[in-house]
């Protein structure tokens, strides 16, 4: 998967952004400058071979913790795969007092920004999700950052609810890397979760809120198009809310 291309920014150069839906200012992360000029989208999708083994579907609900860059593009691509019954934007990985999204973009509270998905595993399973996970929803051979992204909190890990999901998990890693479909390796990290923490409201179904928002239109609605073309099955057109179900 290539890289984002040089029109983007790097985090040093953004700027706080007030939220008028949420009356909220955000500062770091996430948050992009544009420059004058974009060339074309910034991910491309890559197609990869579904896991040798997967999970045996013995509920009707289950949860999967996915971290991949900035959670606005990774909540919105599983918003829109049909068995999700919801996915939240949040943290894992750190301690409870800080998970708060300005202590987390300092980069050194251990968090970071991750999916819990909630998902029925007769309709979509895990295996599944782990495809669209490291095909479409973010970039696997990138340590500690994504594009624009840059910091330990934007790393690309795995945190799996059971013993099951860690062998699926690692079993399909070890199959990407022997079949060389990056060519280069696969970094995501696989770990036991101990905690998910959601995010602040204001992150919550922040695509779908924000389509012409210029972070999200240059590196996560070509990512929801990538879900539609390579997954026609799995694809929802109607996302499932965050802020829908709360309501």
């Amino acid at each position: 998967m290539p890289q984002l291309g040089k029109d983007t920014l790097s985090k040093a150069t953004r700027r706080p952004l007030a939220f008028g839906f949420a009356g909220v200012t955000a500062v770091a992360g996430c948050l992009l400058a544009m420059s004058s000029t974009f060339s074309k989208a910034a991910e491309e999708a890559v197609v990869i071979p579904p896991p040798a083994i997967d999970e045996a579907a013995t509920a009707t609900t289950e949860k999967a913790v996915f971290a991949g860059g900035c959670f606005w593009g990774v909540q919105g691509v599983f918003q829109h795969v049909k068995g999700v019954k919801n996915a939240v934007s949040g943290y894992s990985g750190g301690a409870k007092d800080t998970a708060v999204y300005e202590t987390v973009s300092g980069g050194d509270t251990g968090h970071a920004e991750a999916v819990e998905v909630t998902y029925n595993p007769k309709m979509v399973t895990y295996g599944q999700l782990l495809q669209i996970y490291f095909s479409v929803a973010h970039n696997p051979t990138q340590l500690n950052y994504q594009g624009p992204d840059h910091g330990t909190q934007y790393r690309s890990e795995i945190f799996a609810t059971n013993s099951e999901q860690k062998k699926v998990a690692d079993s399909y890693i070890a199959q990407l890397d022997k079949a060389k479909v990056y060519g280069e390796p696969v970094v995501t990290k696989v770990s036991d979760i101990t905690a998910f923490y959601p995010a602040e409201e204001y992150h919550q179904d922040f695509l779908t809120l924000n389509p012409t928002y210029p972070y999200i239109v240059y590196n996560d609605m070509p990512k929801i198009e990538n879900l539609k073309a390579l997954f026609p099955t799995e694809f929802s057109a109607t996302p499932v809310l965050v802020l829908k179900a709360k309501g």
